[in-house]
């Protein structure tokens, strides 16, 4: 039974200086997954730390490195890549290396994070929400 998805995704991606991907994607994401899974916990990084673009070096490191360990304690880390991002990248290697079911939603199918790595890939937002809503498997999960 998944009862604890790690919500990873694009926070800066390739942008320079302190430019941020819009967040929008989590909420549909969450109300997504909580619609299949009422109970179970969705644990969003950025929804704790919305404003770590202004964290110090020491503070951001330490940051992401928790994160990494919670994504890593997850039943299922789920991310969002409409594009390239490192941080992701890295999440969803450690994950898959402590043996966590990985949920991708990006078109960069062809990616090698994405294709090796990922459980499920889904081309779009809305083909996640398709597969949640109406998959079979998902229910015994």
């Amino acid at each position: 039974m998944l009862k604890r998805f790690f919500l990873a995704g694009i926070i800066q991606g390739s942008r320079r200086g302190r430019g941020l991907y819009p967040q929008d994607y989590r909420e549909r994401i969450k109300r997504a997954l909580r619609g299949r899974f009422p109970r179970a916990e969705v644990f969003c990084p950025h929804e704790l730390h919305p404003k770590s673009i202004d964290y110090d070096a020491k503070k951001g490191k330490e940051t992401f490195l928790r994160m990494i360990e919670e994504a890593r304690r997850s039943d299922c880390l789920v991310a969002y890549l409409p594009e390239a991002s490192l941080g992701t990248a890295i999440e969803i290697w450690e994950s898959y290396k402590s043996g966590v079911p990985i949920w991708t939603i990006s078109p960069m199918g062809e990616n090698w994070v994405v294709k090796f790595f990922s459980t499920k890939i889904f081309p779009s937002l809305s083909d996640f929400e398709v597969y949640l809503q109406e998959r079979e498997d998902v229910r015994s999960s």
